[in-house]
């Protein structure tokens, strides 16, 4: 039986399926965002028409604690048409971003968005400039009471904020901001062409997505050729890249100058009220858990009796004689029953999301690689998957971004529009908790001693992808933007040398590192929103905490986990994880996660007797 993919790729001659020919069942709905085109564009120009207004506002926000209220209570419906008008225009360019009509809807809409933006330049220093005592007068006034949150967020911003013009300066770059991104995305998801490569079951497209298919296969000449022929597309293109990472960690570095920032870091984490010692001591931890990685490499090198190990060797099943192989709907199926311990409620919800509308299932050419969701206030959340059915890697990505989903859900369901988005520090834990909950409903139904070690091996490879490697992106960003503020040019060979000295680090003496394997520096599209990568590794070490937790804890213990989805923007993030017993400004769950990383080396090691 054939996956989906295969049946496109033979359709279109060794090609990627056009998005026309995906059948409907296969896509998302966004029927429940806009019911048609048509319906968008007339909300686009409501909304051109409501921004015209906002000047209106100017010199009534300290008058009264009703007039501020008559105010921000049009931040927020206008902030609720933006939400859905900009998710809307965004899942339709990642259905295919080399069609011109998606990218000119996105574009249209960035552009009007941009210009609203600026309108509003005056809006937050206005209410920076009311006195402190007649502030403290007006939030006590009930009309303020679902805007409070947001208003102390505001004032806690107060020594960033600058004057109207310079914030109408600032809102005017908004657009040509997002350039740098975007052209490493459309160069990267649409202009590269990997071409075919030959397989067993005969020439096969090379993607982003099927990259981690061939890098999983026993065949070590496959995988080793596949390497080499995807890295090679970014030697190719090496320059122009660092030119555009280069150029991101500028925006970077400027807008942190201009905002009164010690740094482009402290910048990203100020939001979150995060301090610098969360991410210091990650990495700190991790470092001194590195010699169990690599002796993880070193029993993998003898594991697959190799004299070497390479770098394109390292994700290859250590357990090979276990194949699992999943329809989109048995994934589902699996999913639901790992997550039972959340309940029925979550269960049947999930369920129903899954089935009908929330996920975009396949690869087609043009879509956006990898996988997300997409939560907006307005509608339900939208997954984004690149699924293959004979990848169990991608029934751990359903799980994963079924947690976001759910999270996304409750927090829209549990609070008022000005503070329902949850931060990317918390974003990753409900993610890496469903995928906590399904690995170990695995583990309890293995059906032989090959496919237990098989789940081990899956969760070491996991912890090592979002724990260490995290880790290791987050120590080259903080790399970069250090290199970069403190005055040095981020060359090409600038960008590969640091990283291949983390690369030596993370991987240690025991595995070969390809010449090109640097370059992966080149091809991380989250180092396009610099210093958000630290929170997968933050956040499966919480994760593991509270899967520990509502597995033995029963009912308390899942409350207190649903009080955590549903704290939206409520409290900043570290109080809504100790909400969810999960004390992250203590090194402590690093180490449990990192001490569970031993323990599962350990049993890998005795079922494979290597070592």
């Amino acid at each position: 039986m054939h996956s989906h993919k295969e049946n496109a790729a033979e359709q279109a001659g060794g090609g990627l399926r056009l998005r026309r020919d995906v059948p409907p069942g296969d896509c998302w709905d966004l029927g429940k965002l806009y019911a048609s085109e048509g319906e968008w564009e007339k909300d686009l120009e409501r909304y051109r028409a409501l921004a015209e207004t906002i000047p209106s506002f100017r010199g009534t926000l300290g008058r009264s604690a009703e007039s501020l209220a008559t105010a921000l209570a049009f931040v927020r419906d206008f902030g609720m048409l933006e939400d859905r008008l900009g998710a809307y225009a965004a899942l339709r360019e990642s259905e295919d971003q080399g069609l011109s009509a998606a990218r000119d809807r996105s574009a249209r809409f960035t552009m009007t968005a941009a210009a609203a933006q600026a309108l509003w330049s005056y809006f937050d220093p206005e209410i920076q400039a009311i006195p402190d005592e007649r502030m403290a007068e007006l939030l006590r006034h009930p009309a303020l009471a679902e805007f409070e949150i947001w208003l102390r967020k505001l004032l806690r911003c107060k020594p960033h904020v600058l004057s109207e013009k310079e914030e109408h300066l600032l809102a005017l770059q908004i657009e040509s901001n997002q350039t740098v991104a975007s052209a490493f995305s459309v160069l990267t998801d649409v202009d590269f062409d990997f071409g075919t490569i030959n397989t067993a079951d005969g020439p096969r497209p090379l993607s982003h997505a099927t990259f981690s298919t061939y890098l999983q296969s026993p065949d070590r000449d496959l995988r080793q050729r596949a390497y080499t022929r995807y890295y090679a597309k970014y030697d190719e293109h090496k320059t122009t890249l660092a030119v555009l990472y280069e150029g991101q960690v500028q925006l970077d570095r400027y807008a942190a100058r201009v905002r009164n920032h010690a740094g482009a870091r402290a910048m990203a984490l100020f939001p979150d009220d995060m301090p610098a010692a969360v991410y210091d001591n990650l990495v700190a931890t991790v470092h001194a858990g590195l010699p169990t990685l690599h002796r993880y490499y070193e029993l993998r090198r003898q594991a697959l009796r190799l004299d070497e190990l390479h770098a394109y060797d390292v994700r290859v099943p250590l357990v090979a004689n276990v194949t699992w192989r999943h329809s989109y709907e048995q994934a589902v199926a699996v999913v639901l029953a790992a997550l039972a311990p959340l309940g029925e409620d979550y269960g049947s919800e999930l369920g129903r999301g899954l089935r009908q509308g929330w996920v975009d299932r396949y690869e087609n050419k043009g879509k956006a690689s990898g996988a997300f969701s997409y939560g907006s206030f307005a509608a339900e959340p939208y997954i984004l998957m690149n699924f293959k059915e004979d990848l169990l890697d991608d029934v751990f990505t359903l799980a994963h971004e079924a947690g976001h989903s759910m999270h996304s859900l409750h927090s829209a369901r549990s609070n008022p529009f000005p503070h329902w988005h949850y931060t990317t520090f918390e974003a990753e834990v409900a993610s890496t908790f469903n995928e906590q909950l399904l690995g170990r409903y695995l583990f309890g139904r293995a059906d032989s001693a090959d496919g237990r070690a098989y789940l081990v091996n899956k969760e070491v490879d996991a912890l090592i992808g979002t724990l260490f490697r995290q880790t290791m992106f987050a120590e080259f960003e903080a790399t970069t933007h250090a290199l970069v503020e403190a005055g040095t040019p981020l060359t090409v060979d600038v960008l590969r040398s640091e990283y291949r000295k983390l690369l030596e680090r993370y991987f240690g003496p025991g595995v070969k590192l390809e010449d090109v394997s640097d370059l992966e520096s080149l091809r991380i599209p989250h180092f396009y929103r610099a210093f958000y990568v630290y929170t997968y590794a933050t956040g499966i070490s919480a994760a593991i905490a509270l899967a520990d937790r509502v597995l033995a804890g029963g009912a308390v213990a899942r409350n207190d986990y649903f009080a955590f989805l549903r704290s939206g923007g409520s409290r900043y993030p570290l109080e809504s994880l100790r909400v969810a017993g999960v004390d992250m400004g203590s090194p402590a769950p690093v180490q449990a996660a990192i001490a569970r990383f031993a323990t599962l080396v350990d049993e890998l090691a005795g079922h494979l007797r290597v070592g």
